[in-house]
């Protein structure tokens, strides 16, 4: 099979292609195992030296709540005013399935760990891509979780990961609106020597 497969219906999806609001994404979500087919693209990415410098945190049903539980009790361990308390214990509630993409770098000494986060990013991007591509609405984001320390011991990071994003998945109740994009005359240089 050849690496090239021109496509005029995946250049439309890409030129299209909107992230869902967070607000606006409701049940259901995908089944654990269009989950599965998901991630098994979303894992298409490039990757130098074929390392998979990244895992991913699925949560789903219950299991939102469970994770929303640890991260309220984070928040008013340090005496965080209530409402944010709140907010944390609601945070993976906002979509039926959250995946969470762990850059997760090997050391080889050899391979780049910039190189290895890079891939994770594209793993997040891929899924999104994926999602979008089999009808379900996507969000990447990465609130604080994605930087706390007791939010990353309640992950279970192990030294070196960190988190790639989180990325929310569900059917979408509203369309998203256009939002403006990059002026591409600005963007871009011809090199020339």
């Amino acid at each position: 099979m050849l690496a090239v497969r021109p496509s005029a219906e995946a250049r439309a999806l890409l030129a299209l292609r909107r992230s869902a609001n967070k607000q606006f994404m409701g049940a259901p979500g995908p089944s654990p195992d269009d989950l599965d087919e998901l991630l098994q693209i979303a894992a298409r990415v490039p990757d130098h030296r074929k390392l998979s410098p990244w895992r991913f945190v699925v949560f789903e049903g219950d299991a939102r709540a469970r994770f929303g539980e640890g991260l309220a009790e984070i928040r008013a361990g340090r005496g965080d005013p209530e409402p944010e308390v709140e907010t944390a214990r609601k945070l993976l509630l906002r979509a039926p399935v959250v995946v969470c993409v762990i850059s997760s770098p090997v050391n080889d000494g050899r391979t780049p760990v910039w190189e290895q986060e890079l891939s994770a990013g594209a793993v997040c991007y891929n899924l999104l891509l994926a999602a979008n591509a089999s009808g379900w609405a996507g969000n990447w984001l990465s609130e604080w979780p994605a930087f706390d320390a007791d939010a990353g011991k309640l992950l279970g990071l192990e030294e070196g990961e960190r988190v790639a994003g989180f990325i929310y998945l569900g059917t979408a109740t509203a369309a998203p609106p256009e939002r403006p994009r990059a002026d591409m005359a600005e963007k871009i240089t011809r090199w020339e020597g």
